[in-house]
């Protein structure tokens, strides 16, 4: 038996990356994570160091997980954490379900996690004293999971929910 790739823990069996045919050794709650889903749990801060691994199949898994949750702290991972184009087309192709929110900007264009859009209107942020500009870059976006009108991102440092209907995509 092998260590899990995820989390480190024991009596790891092979797990297949689809669509791909890569493996990689999960633990009982990793795996049952990756096929079902994540849950709120402190297990899965392990996902901060897994979404650095040098293998791709680990990091594809990392990515979908972290995206599965629905956390401030996994948002803030994945605005800073850096796939190449083809890992990140990977692990964007095994995520797909009929009830999937698609987010659209105000021009209908599709916005992803790890986009740059910009403010097309000045914005007043509610609780945080200050007004977004016009024209203002929000990199990195996060995309609300359950809701297609809100992402979130930073602006003057401060993470903020901004409507798509506010911004274009860069």
């Amino acid at each position: 038996m092998s260590n899990c790739a995820l989390c480190g823990g024991e009596d790891a069996t092979p797990y297949v990356v689809a669509p791909k045919e890569d493996e990689v050794p999960l633990c009982a709650t990793c795996r049952d994570g990756a096929e079902n889903g994540p849950t709120e749990d402190p297990h899965w801060q392990c996902l901060n160091g897994a979404i650095w691994s040098t293998e791709p199949a680990e990091q594809v898994l990392a990515w979908r997980l972290l995206n599965g949750l629905d956390a401030v702290w996994a948002a803030e991972v994945l605005e800073t954490a850096y796939l190449e184009p083809e890992v990140l087309d990977w692990a964007q192709a095994g995520v797909s379900s009929s009830d999937e929110v698609v987010h659209r900007d105000c021009n209908g264009t599709v916005l992803q996690n790890g986009d740059t859009v910009t403010l097309i209107k000045a914005l007043p942020v509610k609780g945080a004293g200050f007004t977004a500009k016009q024209g203002t870059a929000v990199r990195k976006i996060s995309l609300e999971p359950d809701n297609a009108e809100h992402i979130s991102g930073r602006v003057e440092g401060q993470r903020i929910v901004i409507l798509t209907k506010f911004v274009k995509k860069a």
